[in-house]
């Protein structure tokens, strides 16, 4: 299960600033050396892999180590038949309780990746498309995700692969990241310089110089995993002599999980006297990313220097092997970060300009949300205002519901009468009620003029029907006609 084991202990999290420093003594031979009991410390927690499926690969590792035929199995077969998949045909060897318990973890991840695409689908928006759970689960390698209910021998060879692949890559993904950091602060360094004086500029270099200076001004750095690197670490770590030195009392004591290798944390916490001569947190010159990067630098140095079988792992007989090599005895001295810049001038040039372009889609971005803000307030403004009108016209209704006012039109008209005043009196005649205002003292029109003589004249003829007609007045133009002349006889006799 070692080789297994390998792959989880291969990447550390670059923010940790203080290792697990001293040893625990497991299983030493005690008729070597006698152990101080300040040395005796507890273990340190497993070390997360940084891969995002770092639990479900932990607890498949965990259960298949219950199995005693597939941990006999794992003893007799290297890593590289294991990257091969040679190891995930015994799977159907394991047992059904093994099994089962397998078949449960793989439907419980596949599960999570799916609230995970169901969550980021939620968060860009995309509640009203139908999600493609298989073609989305597709990207995740490390499972047959065709079948999300058992675990098979397809599952444990991608699992491992998987694993393998990504835990390779991750030393040079963490020099890419090691490589930006300081380019950055180089990079914001040489920003400050450009709002100081000339003056201010000739301050601030000299200051840079000098703490370039004393940061480079420390005790001789040991070439990591030589014979008196160790030794140190065994005299001012362990408190033992220098001189009863043993490699392999070494290793146990150091092998702090028991488990008859050296992984990745436990190497790194070798290095941790060689790294304070060099840091101070204390200092303003030292920086603690930077002793993390050369704490990561000396293990990688060494697991490629010891790790024969490539499995991320340093076995005690890789180890004593090591041990009697030139390079452990008389070592080439150890160049530390302050005399291998992690960048060139091309890479910095490049990482300024990608910058710019970087701060110019910010600033199309900023200006973009902006204007959407500005549209959103006029719209915001304009539902208001709808919204003051809507309510007003809603207090109008209240008002005439309530109150009996008549409605505007009847006001402007004139010929409404206000129920709440007089219910209980006779209706005014028409002519007795008051005109409105402008329309007092107004000459009526010639119709209504004319109206008026007819009525008038209507009358008229009334009274002259109830009056004698003998004494009734004669129409104009009929009063005292003249009288007939009078007759005179004709004289027949009279010839003219």
């Amino acid at each position: 299960m070692s080789c297994l084991k390998g792959l989880l202990t291969s990447c550390l999290v670059l923010a940790s600033v203080l290792s697990w420093a001293q040893a625990v003594p497991i299983s030493i031979d005690k008729t070597k050396v006698k152990i101080p009991e300040e040395t005796v410390k507890e273990p340190p927690q497993s070390v997360d892999t940084g891969l995002h499926y770092d639990r479900y690969l932990r607890e498949v590792i965990d259960f298949l180590e219950k199995d005693q035929h597939f941990r006999e199995k794992l003893h007799n077969t290297d890593m590289e038949d294991i990257k091969q998949g040679k190891l995930a045909e015994e799977l159907d060897f394991v047992s059904h309780h093994v099994r089962s318990k397998l078949d449960e973890l793989k439907r419980q991840e596949v599960s999570r990746l799916r609230t995970l695409i169901k969550a980021k689908q939620d968060i860009e928006g995309g509640n009203d498309i139908a999600v493609d759970h298989q073609a989305l689960l597709k990207q995740f390698e490390y499972l047959n995700h065709m079948n999300p209910h058992t675990f098979e021998v397809e599952d444990l060879d991608r699992l491992i692969k998987s694993a393998t692949k990504d835990l390779e890559n991750y030393d040079k993904e963490r020099h890419e990241e090691f490589k930006k950091y300081e380019m950055m602060k180089e990079h914001e360094r040489r920003e400050h310089l450009k709002t100081l004086d000339e003056d201010g500029r000739k301050k601030e270099e000299e200051h840079y110089e000098e703490m370039k200076k004393k940061h480079a001004d420390h005790p001789k750095v040991n070439h990591p995993g030589s014979k008196d690197q160790l030794k140190e670490v065994w005299e001012e770590a362990d408190g033992l002599d220098p001189e009863d030195f043993d490699p392999k009392t070494f290793f146990n004591l150091h092998d702090t999980n028991g488990d008859g290798f050296f992984d990745e944390q436990e190497l790194e916490s070798l290095f941790t006297k060689e790294l304070e001569k060099i840091y101070d947190p204390t200092n303003e010159e030292d920086d603690m990313v930077e002793m993390e990067e050369e704490r990561l630098r000396m293990r990688e140095h060494v697991m490629n220097e010891v790790d024969s079988n490539k499995d991320r792992l340093v076995s005690l007989d890789e180890f004593l092997v090591a041990t009697k090599k030139k390079e452990f005895l008389e070592p080439d001295s150890w160049e530390t970060l302050e005399q291998n810049q992690a960048y060139t001038e091309e890479e910095m040039r490049e990482f300024e300009e990608q910058l710019v372009r970087q701060e110019e889609d910010l600033n199309q971005k900023a200006a973009d949300l902006q204007k959407q803000r500005e549209d959103l307030e006029r719209q915001q403004e304009q539902l208001n205002a709808q919204k003051i009108e809507l309510q007003q016209a809603v207090e109008h209704m209240e008002r005439i519901k309530t109150q009996k006012v008549p409605p505007p039109s009847e006001i402007l008209e004139g010929n409404a009468v206000p129920e709440s005043v007089g219910q209980d009196q006779p209706p005014v005649p028409l002519e007795h009620q008051p005109l409105p205002p402008g329309h007092q003292d107004v000459p009526p029109p010639a119709a209504q003029q004319h109206h008026d003589e007819l009525q008038n004249q209507q009358a008229l003829g009334q009274e002259h029907q109830n009056t004698p007609h003998e004494n009734q007045p004669l129409p104009p133009g009929h009063n005292n006609p003249p009288e007939d002349p009078p007759l005179v006889p004709l004289d027949h006799n009279i010839v003219p």
